[in-house]
């Protein structure tokens, strides 16, 4: 009888899988592997690496537990092939049986060009199949796209709220409105304490990948200690269970506050399981519904939830695969600078972003606004490189795919498509970052002063860029009234922000301290 071998990727932990579900148990292999060439082409955060092998060899544990063969390849062991290519080729020369192999599409567009030459490369036959974990398929998202000028992500979240029938009650969005957006963007006073995020003691196997990662990637970015994040189905389901009950009724209004010392807030921290497979879209989208219509918790926060993962989720997802691979290569300000060293280390002046890259240094997590509106935005302002940030962004979290970070970097963060996923730039002085956080009161630099040696960065940042770029973001008619503000500047104001502007890149990118 003819038998398949079964590949499944690191991201791909999800038993109801079709090629898990239609495999036979007796004939089919189902292959994981730990391969250097996944873990190191870009250096992953070691708390990533942690997650995802061990995840991995509990994922094989299931698997094993519910009868199918399954063949594992530990990145220790010793005949380890390097590459997933080379561990099937091992595995089909091992198991003569097997006359194809079959894969569900990865999430990333170097692999499937990878993927798609490996028949002619094996000499077997290779399918590739739909990853249905996906609200919206990648033809689906093509179909939408499909003759619009612009691609705006709120009308493809109204799409599929009609479409599947989310949050809608006799063909209008629940409560009359699409967004409540409005209703969520208040700064955290300082007697509200968030919910302890769930935590979980690494168990022997979690124990050995921790101890695997300290000695094959010491070179890598990130903190290993205090390792607690769910590397199990059942884990993965206690801590969104509970995030629905503990910290969903008062995510909305606070989801884009920050605070000092506290990077996990009122934020459901489930990416991580979302985008390995530990968790589907569906059930986190149905019980945060399910949430609102119990009474647990109000539309403002399910709706502002559900819209991150039905919405942008689905979305960027959909935009990577339609602007690939252009979207790679995209530089809309010709940004050239170098990433400065403090990305790596957190040392700066600036308590924003050594609050932020210091919370990512520990935790491989930060959560959405700290990563568009403080690191983001400064290396827009800065107009550091692209292709720079993006490897950056990739590396550095633990939720971190390209089919998600890249459409979020290039597009939403940097500007870099020149405006096919953003309506604007995500820019902003300070007094934005003062508002939504408590960071300015234990800054180096004042956020009240404008310019000078004293004046927080983000202040005469934000008016050099738009100064430098005043030809091509004057027309956007999202940045009418900025520009309006920035006309009735005197000469001598524009001459102070160019020169303060000028004196901190040129720090910058001398790595000296700024």
């Amino acid at each position: 009888m003819a038998a398949s071998l079964r590949l499944i990727l690191g991201d791909q932990l999800t038993l109801s899988l079709p090629i898990l579900q239609q495999a036979n148990k007796q004939h089919d292999v189902i292959l994981l592997a730990e391969v250097k060439e996944e873990a190191t082409y870009v250096k992953h955060h070691k708390k990533k690496l942690v997650l995802l092998f061990s995840a991995m060899r509990h994922f094989a544990q299931t698997l094993k537990d519910e009868g199918y063969r399954v063949c594992y390849r530990e990145y220790g062991d010793e005949d380890n092939q390097g590459s997933l290519l080379n561990e099937v080729k091992r595995c089909l020369q091992e198991n003569e049986a097997l006359t194809q192999v079959v894969v569900t599409e990865p999430g990333e567009y170097r692999l499937l060009k990878s993927m798609q030459q490996w028949s002619s490369q094996l000499d077997t036959p290779v399918e590739i199949s739909e990853d249905p974990r996906f609200y919206a398929s990648v033809d689906d998202f093509k179909e939408w796209a499909k003759d619009r000028k612009s691609l705006r992500m709120e009308f493809f979240y109204r799409e599929m709220r009609k479409k599947h029938q989310i949050l809608m009650e006799q063909g209008e969005p629940a409560g009359g409105k699409w967004n409540y957006d409005a209703s969520n963007r208040k700064a955290m006073p300082a007697n509200v304490h968030p919910p302890e995020p769930t935590r979980f003691s690494p168990d022997t196997v979690t124990k050995e990948v921790i101890s695997l990662v300290e000695t094959e990637f010491s070179d890598h970015f990130g903190d290993i200690g205090a390792f607690h994040y769910a590397v199990t189905r059942d884990q993965a389901l206690q801590v969104l269970n509970e995030f629905i009950e503990q910290r969903l009724p008062d995510f909305g209004k606070y989801q884009d506050a920050m605070r000092h010392n506290m990077p996990w807030l009122f934020h459901s921290h489930i990416s991580f399981y979302l985008n390995c497979g530990l968790l589907s879209a569906r059930e986190v989208v149905q019980q945060a519904e399910a949430a609102w219509y119990a009474g647990e918790a109000p539309l403002n926060s399910v709706e502002g939830f559900i819209r991150q993962i039905l919405g942008w989720r689905e979305y960027v997802r959909g935009f990577y695969w339609h602007s690939m691979p252009q979207l790679q290569s995209d530089n809309y300000f010709n940004a050239k600078r170098d990433l400065p060293e403090f990305f790596w280390t957190g040392h700066t002046n600036m308590n924003c972003l050594r609050q932020c890259i210091q919370d990512t240094k520990h935790h491989a997590y930060a959560h959405h606004i700290q990563r568009l509106m403080v690191i983001g935005n400064f290396s827009l302002l800065c107009e550091l490189a692209p292709e720079q940030v993006q490897k950056w962004y990739l590396l550095v979290y633990a939720d971190a795919y390209e089919w998600v970070e890249l459409p979020n970097v290039a597009g939403m963060i940097l500007y870099a498509d020149g405006g096919n996923l953003a309506s604007k730039p995500y820019i902003s002085s300070g007094s934005y970052i003062n508002k939504m956080s408590d960071y300015c009161k234990n800054c180096g630099y004042s956020v009240s002063k404008k310019t000078g040696d004293k004046a927080c960065p983000f202040n005469y940042l934000y008016w050099r860029f738009l100064d430098a770029h005043h030809t091509k973001l004057k027309d956007n008619p999202r940045m009418g009234l900025v520009y309006k503000s920035y006309e009735k500047m005197s000469q001598q104001k524009i001459d102070t922000i160019r020169r303060d502007g000028a004196a901190f890149l040129t720090k910058l990118s001398k790595n000296e301290e700024v």
